[in-house]
């Protein structure tokens, strides 16, 4: 039991690179494959939440997740993006923002870890979080016109610049 949470931050990378080679190198225009790779990134974006859940429901938080988990996190979705800009499903601007909050929180971060204070995920990341994973399954999917799939792609790009800037408020806050 103790390790199961990072079982699954480490499965969730391993699904990450997978996910990102079944977008680039499969046939996109077939909806087996389509379905596969949505299916993978479900399954991907799942272990997100399972591994925080049983982490803090068991006590089983360590150091390894702490770190790992959201960098994890980052490589499925900045994969699976990359991918389907390379595929050309995604639009590169609203990726580039997106990439854009993903490193300067990161920095931010690692700022705020050396000098002691700690700022935790939030309920608006978590938000974040699902409103990026929902647009990536809508763009792997493509079942919804395309104007759905690039609404909730914006809407995702929304959301994680706003929770970017709640991260920035906490951290002048904690000053």
């Amino acid at each position: 039991m103790k390790n199961i949470p990072n079982t699954l931050t480490i499965f969730r990378i391993f699904l990450a690179i997978l996910v990102m080679a079944v977008i680039l190198y499969a046939d996109m225009q077939s909806p087996y494959i389509r379905f596969l790779a949505c299916g993978m990134f479900f399954v991907a974006s799942m272990t997100d939440f399972l591994d925080g859940f049983i982490a803090r429901r068991y006590a089983l938080q360590s150091r390894f997740g702490e770190v790992f988990d959201p960098l994890a996190d980052k490589m499925l979705v900045l994969g699976a993006f990359i991918a389907l800009i390379v595929v050309k499903i995604a639009n590169p601007w609203a990726v580039f923002l997106i990439f854009s909050r993903e490193f300067f929180i990161t920095g931010l971060r690692v700022v705020v870890a050396n000098s002691g204070v700690s700022i935790a995920a939030n309920m608006m990341g978590k938000i974040k979080s699902v409103a990026q994973y929902w647009a990536i399954g809508c763009l792997i999917a493509n079942v919804l016109p395309n104007f759905w799939n690039q609404f909730f792609l914006w809407f995702a790009v929304a959301l994680t610049i706003i929770s970017g800037f709640d991260y920035v408020r906490k951290y002048l806050k904690s000053f």
